[in-house]
């Protein structure tokens, strides 16, 4: 994504002080710093109407890396550019701050909000509401993090009086969508209070929207002289569509009512703030399975006590499956858990048994990198849950996906009878499935080891406790801190011929200035996470929660965050239903910055499929966005320049 020149330059905006332990918060300035144009009409009540929207609201664009506290400093409008591939998602935002107050009741003003499709010369689109998604971005424990979702095509939004506010906007490109440049726009101006509102207010941005639209069907329909047949009809049908999305506009079906419609756009330009929005999609596609499997985990018990299901009910089972489908989209392959004691833990993809016919479902989905088998006999080792066990792996083990399968039997165990325990476990899966792979997370060797406990040896002998019960050994990255050197010592203990592998994860553990996502680092420092996974090798990466907040019995419950855990560990997304009547879970910015990060992976392993590891590694430093654990990008910069290095080097020829 290419931002706005304004919000790029660190020679020309010094970066300001934190504010509330906010990495790149702003610093607050007085009223006497805004020049108004004619200043004698601020003298009396603001007709919002009657005044140019530019002389009461300051707009600009910021990437999506940005951290806007409410004292963040205004930027000058410029239009903004994304690049983006095929079957990926690109964000930026825009930020809003009021220069004076036009209503009262303890807000500054409202505005209406209006997005238009993005069109192409040739008549293709990518549609609001489906490619183009508008969300507000909510601060919690004062930090810009929940991305609650507007209405679209319109939404009308409230401002709090000297404070900065932002909207994330953010493109969906399918994988079919054609290549080539999208413009739009989105339209901001200030009305009146609800109350004394009315539909006219919006009026001049329905005209706009149905004049552009004509225009853009003339423009086709104009360009198809001499064009062969198979592009003619292709033509035909995009006029077709985009004629039938302007019948359907506001302004036509009111218009059929009186029998009039004034198309004078005059007032539309005085008084509405445009924000143009170009979007260059590139020629080629994102796989549509990920390269790194990354899974997190959701609590089935966290959902159960807050919306009040009954374990294995309908409504269980369909709360589940709306968990899944919605985080599936940020190329997460996500398990459900449920913890035991001393940290053993039930882990499952699919809540329903492997003859069901969801199953199939589940774990035949392209976007699934992998699943996780569930062993019943984790809280109940009696003959009923191991017979359970062999029937699952029974059918499993003979699907085609059997591969994308393991187990997640126990979370960082610590002494030897643990270590027992997993081996256990293990045997009895194997016994039917020799084939099974097991995963077990940890961060220290076994406490009473023959090996000094507590010391990095024991930690790097690991696999040798636990070989051959263990095929996935995930290590977490606060054992490395800032010594990527550490990783050759670790990779050197395992047995790859023997299709063991390497993963990592992060918890409360690394610290700031490390890469994590805990709530208040660095917009960079979350996408580092990914970046940091792809220079050190790690061939698949895990998270233990993403739902995971303090317990709560009713659905709209305030959000509260373990008690002992960093702000943000464990909660990637909030409950709709705090935020509106919705029930659709509600997107972090750190969980958008994860998504960004597997995409960035996506590139590198395209780069370096292309050039070799050693040319993607030189390309990583070269560009300036990565370094080293402590060593990373602060501004967005570098990670264009990153990203249009790789599409310039791998596009189709």
């Amino acid at each position: 994504m290419a931002y706005p020149s304004g919000a790029q330059s660190n020679a020309e905006y010094l970066a300001p002080p934190p504010v509330e332990g906010v990495a790149g918060g702003g610093t607050g300035y007085g009223w006497n710093d805004v020049t108004l144009k004619g200043r004698d009409s601020f003298l009396k009540a603001i007709d919002p109407t009657r005044l140019p929207t530019t002389d009461l609201l300051h707009v600009w664009g910021m990437p999506s890396t940005a951290t806007i506290g409410h004292q963040e400093p205004p930027r000058p409008l410029e239009p903004i550019s994304m690049l983006v591939a095929r079957n990926e998602r690109e964000s930026v935002q825009i930020a809003l701050r009021p220069k004076v107050s036009w209503t009262g009741n303890g807000n500054a003003g409202n505005l209406q909000v209006h997005c238009s499709d993005l069109c192409s010369s040739s008549g293709q689109r990518l549609e609001v509401g489906r490619s183009l998604t508008l969300r507000r971005v909510v601060p919690i424990l004062g930090v810009p993090d929940a991305l609650v979702p507007v209405s679209l095509p319109s939404a009308r939004i409230s401002l709090l009086p000297g404070e900065t506010s932002a909207l994330w906007v953010s493109v969906d490109v399918p994988s079919a969508q054609q290549p080539g440049v999208y413009e739009g726009e989105i339209f901001i101006t200030a009305v009146k209070a609800d109350a004394d509102s009315t539909v006219e207010e919006v009026s001049d941005i329905d005209k706009h929207e149905v004049r552009r639209g004509l225009e853009e069907s003339l423009y086709v329909a104009e360009s198809l002289h001499e064009k062969p047949q198979e592009e003619m009809l292709e033509g035909l049908r995009a006029i077709t569509t985009g004629l039938r999305r302007l019948l359907q506009a506001p302004l036509l079906s009111a218009s059929s009512e009186n029998g009039s419609m004034d198309m004078d756009g005059d007032g539309q330009e005085a008084s509405t703030i445009r924000v143009k929005l170009s979007v260059t999609v590139w020629d080629f596609v994102l796989p549509v399975t990920p390269s790194l499997p990354a899974v997190f985990g959701i609590s089935e018990t966290v959902i159960e006590d807050r919306f009040g299901l009954e374990h294995g009910s309908e409504d269980w089972y369909g709360s589940l499956d709306m968990h899944y489908q919605w985080l599936l989209q940020y190329r997460i392959s996500p398990y459900f858990c449920r913890w035991g004691d001393n940290m053993r833990v039930l882990t499952y993809t699919c809540p329903w048994p492997a003859d069901h016919p969801k199953s199939e479902e589940y774990y035949s989905d392209p976007r699934l990198a992998v699943y996780a088998i569930p062993y019943a006999p984790v809280l109940s080792s009696t003959d009923a849950a191991k017979d359970v066990l062999r029937k699952e792996l029974e059918i499993l083990k003979r699907k085609p996906h059997w591969k994308k399968s393991y187990f997640y039997l126990w979370d960082e165990p610590l002494n030897l009878e643990q270590y027992d325990i997993i081996r256990r476990m293990s045997g009895e899966i194997r016994a039917i499935a020799p084939d099974a792979r097991v995963l077990t997370t940890y961060y220290c060797g076994p406490s009473d080891a023959p090996i000094a406990p507590g010391t990095f040896e024991a930690f790097v002998k690991v696999p040798s406790f636990l070989r051959p019960h263990t095929q996935i050994y995930c290590t977490s990255e606060w054992v490395l801190g800032n010594r990527e050197d550490l990783v050759k010592d670790i990779t050197a203990e395992l047995h790859p011929e023997n299709r063991e592998e390497w993963w990592t994860y992060v918890c409360m553990g690394p610290s700031d200035p490390l890469p994590n996502w805990h709530l208040g680092l660095r917009g960079t420092q979350h996408r580092a996470v990914m970046w940091r996974v792809w220079k050190e090798g790690g061939t698949g990466f895990l998270y233990w929660g993403a739902n995971c907040y303090e317990k709560a019995v009713v659905s709209s419950a305030e959000i509260k965050f373990r008690r002992g855990l960093p702000p943000g560990d464990g909660v990637l997304f909030y409950p709709g239903e705090v935020f509106s009547t919705s029930n659709q879970p509600v997107a972090s910015a750190r969980l958008e910055r994860i998504l960004s990060g597997l995409q960035d992976f996506e590139y590198l392993q395209m780069y370096s499929s292309r050039y070799g590891r050693a040319e993607a590694l030189a390309l990583l430093e070269k560009s300036g966005i990565y370094y080293g654990p402590e060593r990373y990008t602060h501004d967005h910069g570098p990670v264009d320049v990153m990203r249009a290095e790789v599409f310039r080097a791998c596009r189709s020829s």
